[in-house]
């Protein structure tokens, strides 16, 4: 079949002809008739369309189908034609009020376009998609920011996520003329339960001298003690403004609360205002502000004057400390009731609101750590006010120095440095006092050091220095470090370990790596025979032959036992008593408990074994 007998495609039901479409056809036709012309007049067939090819029954306007006008006119000219058509049509849309759903539905499913309300399938289908895109539409975020619109901020107070967090389908951009293509899956809700909530204003990226972020405080832990929060004299002051100021007391003690329990974030502070968000009851934390008058230029060189004028004031700035001197040198630095101007993007009223008594209080832990927050808030940064402060003092400083007259140096001339002379011989030494003098008192001061142990020190002292000064040696000075320790224990007196006892062995002990039970068996043996005494305790030895073995017969002539020899030891067969001999000849006593080896010196040496023995009890006893 030739092309003058196509079968014409139709179009999407209720879908208006695009102007391209229009284009498209009318030059295929233009293209076919000139075609069939050139076959009608050679006597051929048409060639160049298929017979199975398919156009679409798009309108043409009558005048593109004449002949003589080439194809490409015919085609500009259908295309300028249907663009003219479709602004007509939404203009006429525009105009006619638009339907309700049903009616809209209705007119669908008539789909021909007859009867009553009827305008063809092209204006049903561009009513349903105006249907359609006001049922999805989304209001306008002209003129809100990021998180800041107002119907997302009443859907967060209501305790709800706002219109921006519910799911909507993406349009595409056939759905204009396709409108009976299915529409695309909704978007997956977002995981975050808060998606509204604002970003933190902690960005240390942006602080300097007139910005200064500081994290989020964590939460208090409760010590009982509910009449002060701050900790400084200048931190209550600021909340003592702030309760002062306060309307209702309620709202003050839920503020508190919320302080204590971590519940501001991050609190950014600039001249005259501090900022910071507040978890509340609702999801989405609310913006607090609260705002102070800054100081002007005869304020800061008032304080400037007065902070110089005293070296402490600057000391005590450096030590972040505020002295309560520099802050009533007549310029307003702490807040006084009603000065503090709290903002809020809650709904509540009061004056504060309990968001923004929270923020006032976790601004007073901010002014104990640093009051140079106080400073920054009255307009001047940290940095800005100590260079100012150091031009200051050093101007004074040199000001002072200029007014100050030289002071004459005395001195000798060079001639008379230089000029020999004799110098005169020295003065007799002193004679040596008969003993060492009594050292002065020390009194007890809470935390000092102990009065007792610093007058054993000194009388130590006194003692070897009198002996220094009596025989020109000092003995203690060549005892190692654990047999001095032993000479100073040894020396307190008083028997018994009581507590001041305990406290000086224990200190001692620690000192030379030793315990308290090993330094009090030293101190025993030292006060038995000194230092000798400390090496019979510490050093068994082989004595040569003569004394030593001659000691057990004396022994046992005395009616005693024949004593076991080990060494230098000679031990009691029931193994409660021992005698020691010692590199000075002298035999030591020694006791312990029956069938146990743990000696302890007892008695006095004594160059006879018998006689070390005598104040040990009766032959018979041992």
């Amino acid at each position: 079949m030739g092309s003058s007998a196509r079968v014409e495609r139709p179009s999407a039901e209720g879908a208006p002809p695009r102007p391209g479409d229009v284009a498209r056809q009318a030059l295929r036709r233009a293209v076919a008739e000139r075609r069939e012309a050139g076959a009608e007049e050679s006597g051929g067939a048409v060639e160049g369309t298929p017979d199975d090819q398919v156009l679409p029954a798009v309108p043409v306007p009558p005048s593109v189908s004449g002949r003589g006008e080439r194809p490409g006119d015919a085609a500009r000219q259908a295309l300028r034609a249907a663009r003219a058509e479709a602004r007509q049509a939404g203009t006429d849309a525009d105009r006619e009020p638009r339907r309700s759903s049903r009616a809209a539905g209705a007119d669908v499913r008539r789909g021909s376009g007859e009867g009553p309300g009827g305008g063809g399938p092209a204006r049903q289908a561009r009513e349903l998609r105006e249907l359609l895109a006001g049922a999805f539409g989304m209001p306008s975020d002209a003129g809100a920011g990021a998180g800041e619109s107002p119907a997302s901020d009443a859907g967060a107070q209501q305790g709800g996520p706002g219109p921006e967090a519910i799911p909507v389908p993406p349009r595409s951009s056939s759905s204009s003329s396709s409108p009976s293509a299915p529409p695309s899956p909704p978007a997956p809700a977002h995981s975050d339960p808060s998606p509204h909530r604002p970003r933190s204003m902690a960005a240390p990226a942006r602080d300097g001298d007139l910005r200064r972020t500081f994290p989020a405080f964590p939460a208090l832990a409760s010590d009982g003690d509910d009449t002060r929060f701050a900790e400084t004299w200048w931190g209550n002051a600021w909340v003592a403004a702030l309760e002062e100021g306060a309307l209702d007391a309620k709202r003050l003690a839920r503020g508190r609360g919320y302080a204590e329990q971590g519940h501001v974030d991050a609190i950014t502070v600039t001249p005259g205002l501090v900022l910071a968000y507040v978890q509340g009851s609702r999801p989405r934390p609310y913006r607090v502000q609260v705002r102070l008058r800054t100081l002007g230029d005869a304020d800061w060189e008032r304080f400037l004057e007065a902070a110089v004028e005293r070296p402490g004031h600057i000391a005590a700035l450096l030590d972040k400390e505020m002295p309560q001197s520099l802050a009533d040198c007549g310029v307003p630095l702490l807040p006084g009731p009603g000065d503090l101007e709290p903002q809020c993007s809650c709904p509540d009223r009061g004056h504060p609101c309990k968001h923004a008594a929270a923020l006032c209080y976790q601004t007073a832990r901010l002014l104990d750590a640093d009051p140079f927050v106080l400073l920054l808030l009255r307009g001047r940064g940290e940095r800005e006010l100590l260079d100012a402060l150091s031009r200051r003092n050093a101007t004074r400083a040199a000001r002072a120095a200029q007014e100050r007259e030289p002071a004459l140096l005395p001195g000798v001339r060079a001639t008379e440095a230089l000029a020999p002379r004799q110098l005169p011989s020295l003065p007799a030494p002193l004679p040596v006092p008969p003993h060492p003098e009594q050292p002065p008192a020390y009194p007890a001061a809470p935390g000092g050091p102990d009065p007792f142990a610093l007058d054993q020190l000194a009388t130590d002292a006194a003692a070897r220095a009198h002996a220094l000064l009596s025989t020109g040696r000092d003995e203690a000075g060549e005892l190692s470090l654990w047999q001095d320790a032993v000479r100073v224990a040894a020396a307190r007196p008083g028997s018994g370990l009581t507590a001041a006892t305990r406290t000086l062995y224990a200190s001692l002990a620690s000192a030379t790596g030793r315990t308290p039970a090993e330094l009090a068996r030293a101190v025993a043996a030292w006060r038995q025979g000194g230092l000798d005494g400390l090496a019979v305790l510490e050093e068994p030895w082989d004595p040569p032959a003569g004394r030593f073995d001659r000691a057990r017969p004396l022994l046992l002539a005395a009616d005693l036992p024949a004593f076991r020899p080990w060494r230098n030891h000679l031990t009691h067969p029931r193994g409660h008593v021992q005698l020691r001999f010692g590199r000075d000849g002298l035999w030591y006593a020694y006791e312990s408990e029956p069938g146990h080896d743990d000696w302890w010196p007892r008695g006095t040496p004594d160059p006879d074994p018998v006689g070390a023995l005598t104040g040990l009890g009766t032959p018979t006893d041992l």
